[in-house]
């Protein structure tokens, strides 16, 4: 009886993996974004990279989706300004759009914002493998995932299951993210997921200067630049609007580092 209930749920994974691969065939680049530790703005740089990416051809319309990942801590409605619920039709979560680009997150799935999910890793694996399988994600030319912090089961279901084209890896300049960074970068390595480069966040006076630079070298991937702890970055995340749509140095900075970004992808 035992044998025949885990041939029966073997049989079921099966099924949904090919589900999602049926899906995952209509997106031609996977970036996936990743951190060692919380709070170093793997998140705003992801939001950030999915609304460059749907502007980085003016004469053509680039189709861009962000997943948020983060199943208990989802942030990505929140740095958008995304309040309404996802909505379902023949079966099919349909993304929710916002600033040019599809937008899925579990935090559209919850009753309030505040409501915590306390799941053991089985679970948060299922709910991620639901999202990749029910979403309508259609054609796109880029699918950005804001993956939650850290090396365990969440990250680890994405990597296996959608086998991003590239991973970014954002840190801080300080001595504990950048070996957390690392931690990052070795993860993927041992997956076989190519790592586009590491990102250094919140650099300057406070926090330092160089230290993702280091980790990069130190590692062997490539640095894909450094944005400054910036009052105008925080200014667009009170107003819950992409710093990239507004004009000055880090926006302009950032533009760069997602060419750069788009060069390692189409490599």
């Amino acid at each position: 009886m035992i044998d025949m209930d885990i041939l029966e749920l073997r049989r079921e994974m099966q099924k949904r993996r090919e589900i999602i691969k049926a899906n995952m065939k209509k997106i031609k680049y996977k970036i996936a974004v990743m951190s060692g530790k919380g709070g170093v703005g793997k998140t705003t740089v992801a939001v950030n990279l999915a609304v460059s990416l749907a502007k980085t051809e003016p004469t053509k319309p680039v189709r861009v989706a962000l997943l948020d990942a983060d199943i208990d801590c989802p942030n990505v409605n929140k740095f958008m300004g995304i309040e309404e619920h996802l909505s379902v039709k023949n079966e099919k979560i349909i993304p929710i759009k916002k600033y040019g680009i599809d937008v899925v997150s579990f935090a559209s799935l919850q009753e309030r914002e505040d409501q915590p999910i306390i799941w053991r890793g089985p679970m948060l694996s299922k709910a991620i493998m639901q999202l990749l399988e029910q979403v309508e994600w259609g054609k796109l030319d880029y699918l950005v995932i804001d993956l939650p912090p850290g090396t365990s089961d969440s990250s680890l279901t994405i990597m296996q299951e959608l086998v991003p084209d590239g991973i970014i890896v954002v840190t801080t300049p300080t001595d504990v993210a950048v070996v957390d960074a690392k931690k990052s970068v070795n993860m993927a390595k041992k997956l076989k997921i190519p790592v586009l480069g590491i990102i250094e966040n919140m650099s300057g006076e406070i926090f330092g200067t160089g230290g993702g630079e280091k980790a990069a070298a130190d590692i062997g991937v490539k640095f894909l630049g450094r944005l400054k702890l910036d009052a105008g970055i925080a200014r667009c995340a009170e107003k819950k609007k992409p710093f990239v749509l507004e004009s000055f140095e880090s926006a302009e900075e950032f533009k760069h580092i997602v060419n750069t970004i788009v060069k390692e992808v189409l490599k």
